[in-house]
């Protein structure tokens, strides 16, 4: 019969704290997304913003379609 009192398995319990620690730093610190979260989806007026930005669009053509958006 193994006995425990001669810590002979700390081991295992430094390994338990260094998985519970990975966990937690890619639950909050990773900058990847977590299977599950919620996204954000852009609004039509974030894809207007970000088609002006690339140059896709002009100032004009925003202003237009910001207009018709905005009517909404």
């Amino acid at each position: 019969m193994m006995e425990y009192n001669n810590y002979s398995y700390v081991g295992m319990h430094l390994i338990w704290w260094f998985v519970w620690m990975v966990l937690l730093f890619w639950i909050f610190a990773s900058p990847f997304n977590i299977p599950g979260q919620r996204a954000r989806k852009d609004t039509p007026l974030d894809v207007l913003k970000k088609r002006l930005a690339s140059g896709e669009i002009g100032r004009e053509k925003y202003q237009e379609i910001k207009k018709t958006l905005e009517l909404k």
